[in-house]
């Protein structure tokens, strides 16, 4: 559910404070903060903040594109290190064994139907509840 619209967005009063002073002051040294779920307003554009993910600090610049997001949407608290080695042998092999590759030259191998049969038809479909009592 979202926040109503008559409260406005929330944004933590002390990056408000903090911003301010960075307006008036000629650094702009990053903001460092632990507040995720404060949304990004058109004042922020063109700051820096260190976000907190939980272990450590990560620097982002804001830009108009991120206003209206939270924080925390670009300082990702997990860290994924990929697929093990194992699943990815795994898939390879299953793979494989799906597919069987035949030998350089051999011709592939379909049924063999009986001289001079005729082809076999197309299975009838099956008839439903209202197929009947048409």
């Amino acid at each position: 559910m979202s926040r109503g619209i008559w409260k406005g967005p929330f944004v933590h009063p002390s990056l408000l404070k903090q911003v301010d002073k960075l307006k008036s002051g000629d650094k702009k040294k990053p903001i460092k903060t632990w507040s995720r779920n404060s949304t990004i307003i058109p004042e922020f554009v063109g700051h820096s903040f260190l976000i907190h993910n939980g272990k450590n600090f990560i620097p982002i610049t804001i830009s108009e594109e991120m206003v209206g997001h939270k924080l925390g949407e670009f300082s990702p608290t997990r860290k994924f290190s990929g697929h093990t080695p194992a699943d990815k042998k795994a898939a390879a092999d299953s793979g494989a064994s799906a597919s069987p590759k035949a030998a350089p030259g051999a011709t592939p191998k379909a049924p063999a139907a009986a001289p001079g049969a005729a082809p076999k038809a197309a299975p009838a479909p099956a008839k439903g509840k209202d197929d009947g009592k048409k």
